[in-house]
């Protein structure tokens, strides 16, 4: 006898039906070791899941302006809105984890968008690449973003809007490299386009790079705008490829 997924995760976990989808939808379980992406797909009403924790978002900062919060992966960037009663400044994907900004009050977020426009707003990155990138890359690969009923989906156009990446590689281990990527632009999924375009796709972007893993691992680490400084520490997920984060210097 078969069940929607969703179902049967509520009455294992004894939770409601809707918490149940969410955390399918948050990329959060595990059936025969891969990651459920559909809530309704149909399973034998005896299969077992395996619920992976995710950290809650955090404050890194705040004063009477501005917060910084550390947002984890598979967490959608706007309900940061609900919980922290602050607007958002800047939007990560939901499959990124690192720091993100909310604004108080609509004059110093109006300061700040303006900094976004000029492109004055300095953002750095961490990501897993697949294979071995040996030195630094610059990409100026224009990039157009298609929006639909499914969602944006971008790639590399000459009718696109202008896009800068740098890359450097901080450390390779078994043909992954764990890299420093700053974005001067940002264009919706600018790293995950950009990356995939030099074959060296993201760990665990099943959108572009269709490298399935537990989690994307892609990761908002620096934010530099007007006087402030903010940065989340590394997830310690990325450990798991045997990086010796502790002694990471950039």
């Amino acid at each position: 006898m078969q069940e929607k997924a969703y179902k049967l995760l509520a009455l294992q976990e004894g939770i409601s039906n809707h918490q149940a989808k969410d955390l399918i939808d948050r990329g959060c379980v595990f059936f025969q070791g891969k990651k459920l992406v559909l809530a309704r797909t149909l399973l034998h009403n005896k299969a077992k899941f395996v619920i992976k924790k995710i950290q809650n978002p955090y404050i890194i900062f705040e004063d009477n302006n501005i917060l910084a919060i550390y947002k984890p992966h598979s967490f959608i960037s706007e309900n940061l809105e609900r919980d922290f009663n602050a607007k958002l400044l800047n939007r990560l994907d939901k499959e990124t984890s690192g720091v993100i900004l909310l604004c108080k009050n609509e004059e110093f977020r109006a300061l700040c968008i303006k900094e976004f426009k000029q492109q004055k707003v300095y953002k750095s990155y961490i990501a897993l690449l697949d294979g071995i990138v040996a030195e630094e890359i610059c990409i100026n690969e224009p990039i157009l973003t298609l929006k639909n009923k499914k969602g944006a989906y971008s790639k590399i156009s000459k009718q696109g809007l202008q896009a800068h990446t740098k890359i450097t590689p901080l450390m390779i281990q078994g043909k992954k490299t764990l890299a420093h990527i700053v974005i001067s632009t940002g264009r919706t999924h600018q790293i995950r386009v950009h990356t995939h375009f030099i074959k060296h796709g993201i760990i665990g972007d099943e959108k572009y790079a269709k490298i399935p893993s537990n989690r994307m691992y892609l990761q908002s680490y620096e934010i530099k705008i007007l006087d402030y400084v903010f940065k989340a520490k590394i997830d310690q997920d990325f450990n798991q490829f045997g990086f010796d984060l502790k002694n990471l210097v950039f």
